[in-house]
C-alpha cells in the first residue's frame, strides 16, 4: 500500500554549510537537517565549544552536543589559513544556504562575509545569528542567551512576584533565534525560486527573546506601563495558572465564560459566579490574587489527581505540572515520539529529542548521530573533487583535519 510518505525529508537536497557554534546556529541547523537537508558542519580545529559541555558519556561525547547536531556532517577546516577559507568557499559554491554565528565581523575580517561569498554563488542565502543583531549601536558586542533574556526585557517579569530577576531555563533567545533563522531561510528559499536571487538575514537573540513578548508588548503599548513578575500568573488571563493542591500542582485555564462556569460548578465554588468582582474576564483579571486565593483554597482540600479528573470530565483544559521523568515515562509524550532511540559510534544506544512537527508525506526524522569531529572531512573534501594527494596536503598544513 502506498502510504505516501517518502524516506527522504522535505528538505531533500537542500545544502547547508553551518559555520556555528554552542547553540543558536546549530539549533537552526538541526531543523533543517531533521527536516532532510544536507548539512556540513564546519569545525575549528578544536571542535563546537559546545563538544566540551554539560554531561559526557564514558566516550567523552557531550550529550548536548549530540542532541543538538544530529543529521549533520563534520568537516574541520582551519578558516585562519588561505587553503581553509578556499575549502570553505567551493563549499558555499555548491550550497543553498550558508549560516553562521561567530563573534560578529569574524566572517568579514576572514573574507568569508555575505559579500565576499556572494560572488562565488550569487544567490546564495546567508543567515547570521548574533547577540544584537548586525545594526544599531550594539552591533559589535558579543552576546549570550542570559544577556539577551536581560536586555530584551524577558527576565523583568520571569519569577515570583517581588522577588529577584529569575532568567527562564530554557535558552529561549537562542532557540528563538534559531527557529526565526530556519524560518527565513526557507522564506528566502521560495523567493529565490520566484526571483533567482539569494540575500542575507540577520536575526539576534535579543529581537528574538523580545519577538516573543506577545501578550507582554501588547499591555505595555497603549498603557506605557512595563509588566511585571507574576508567577504562573497570565498577564491578561484569569484564572490561568498553577494552583496547590493537597499533594503537589494542578494547572488549569478558566478564564472564558464557558469554562469559567464549568470551573466554578466542578469544584464546588458556585458562589464565586455570583460574586461582581469577578462578573466578567476584566474584573477577573484585576482581582486575580483574590481570586487565585480563594480558588487554591478549595484545591488544597483534594489530591491533584482528583481534581484534574473531574475538570477533564467536565472538559476544562487543566494538567499537572511534571518534572522530566514523568514527562517521558507519559503514554501521550511517548506517543508523540519525542524521544528518539539512535545508535551513536561511541555512545552505543541513546537517546535524543525529536523534533515537534510530524509530517505526514516526508516524515521529520533523526536519520543519523551527530558526528564525531571531522568524521566527514575526506569525504566531504572528495565531493569537492579533491584528490587523495590534495586531502594529504591540506591534511599536514592543518587547513583541513
Amino acid at each position: 500500500m502506498n502510504t505516501g510518505q517518502t524516506n527522504e525529508g522535505a528538505l531533500a537536497g537542500m545544502r547547508v554549510i553551518e559555520v556555528c557554534q554552542n547553540l543558536s546556529g546549530p539549533y537552526c541547523c538541526t531543523a533543517l537537517a531533521d527536516m532532510g537537508a544536507d548539512v556540513i558542519k564546519v569545525e575549528p580545529p578544536g571542535g563546537d565549544h559546545s563538544r566540551s559541555i554539560g554531561r559526557h558519556f564514558a566516550g567523552g561525547e557531550s550529550y548536548a552536543f549530540m542532541t543538538l547536531n544530529r543529521n549533520k556532517r563534520s568537516i574541520v577546516l582551519d578558516l585562519k589559513s588561505e587553503a581553509g577559507k578556499g575549502i570553505l568557499k567551493e563549499l558555499a559554491a555548491g550550497a543553498d544556504a550558508l549560516v553562521e554565528n561567530v563573534r560578529p565581523g569574524a566572517m568579514e575580517r576572514m573574507g568569508l562575509g555575505y559579500k565576499d561569498l556572494k560572488k562565488v554563488k550569487p544567490d546564495l542565502i546567508y543567515a547570521t545569528i548574533s547577540g544584537f543583531g548586525r545594526t544599531g549601536p550594539y552591533a559589535d558586542r558579543g552576546g549570550y542567551d542570559l544577556i539577551s533574556q536581560g536586555f530584551s526585557s524577558l527576565m523583568s517579569f520571569t519569577g515570583e512576584p517581588g522577588r529577584d530577576p529569575v532568567k527562564i531555563p530554557v535558552p529561549l533567545c537562542d532557540l528563538n533565534a534559531g527557529m526565526y533563522s530556519a524560518l527565513a531561510i526557507l522564506s528566502a528559499m521560495f523567493h529565490r525560486q520566484r526571483a533567482g536571487k539569494g540575500q542575507s538575514i540577520d536575526t539576534s537573540l535579543t529581537d528574538a527573546g523580545l519577538g516573543y513578548t506577545i501578550w507582554q508588548a501588547s499591555q505595555f503599548f497603549p498603557s506605557g506601563q512595563p509588566p511585571v513578575a507574576k508567577g504562573t500568573a497570565h498577564e491578561i488571563s484569569a484564572p490561568y495558572q498553577a494552583f496547590r493542591c493537597a499533594d503537589g500542582y494542578i494547572i488549569f485555564g478558566a478564564s472564558s465564560p464557558l469554562n469559567w462556569t464549568r470551573m466554578c460548578k466542578e469544584i464546588g465554588r458556585e458562589d464565586l459566579l455570583e460574586r461582581e468582582e469577578y462578573a466578567n474576564p476584566e474584573l477577573r483579571g484585576i482581582n486575580e490574587i483574590e481570586l487565585a486565593r480563594e480558588i487554591e483554597e478549595t484545591l488544597m482540600k483534594a489530591p491533584r489527581d482528583e481534581w484534574l479528573e473531574r475538570l477533564n470530565a467536565v472538559n476544562v483544559p487543566c494538567g499537572p505540572i511534571h518534572n522530566m521523568t514523568e514527562t517521558f515515562n507519559h503514554p501521550q509524550i511517548q506517543a508523540r515520539g519525542m524521544a528518539v532511540e539512535i545508535d551513536h559510534p561511541k555512545a552505543g544506544r541513546m537517546k535524543v529529542l525529536g523534533l515537534p512537527p510530524k509530517m505526514s508525506g516526508t516524515p521529520v526524522a533523526v536519520r543519523s548521530p551527530a558526528p564525531l569531529l571531522g568524521q566527514h572531512t575526506d569525504e566531504i573534501l572528495r565531493e569537492l573533487d579533491k584528490s587523495d594527494e590534495e586531502i594529504r596536503r591540506l591534511r599536514e598544513s592543518g587547513a583541513a583535519i
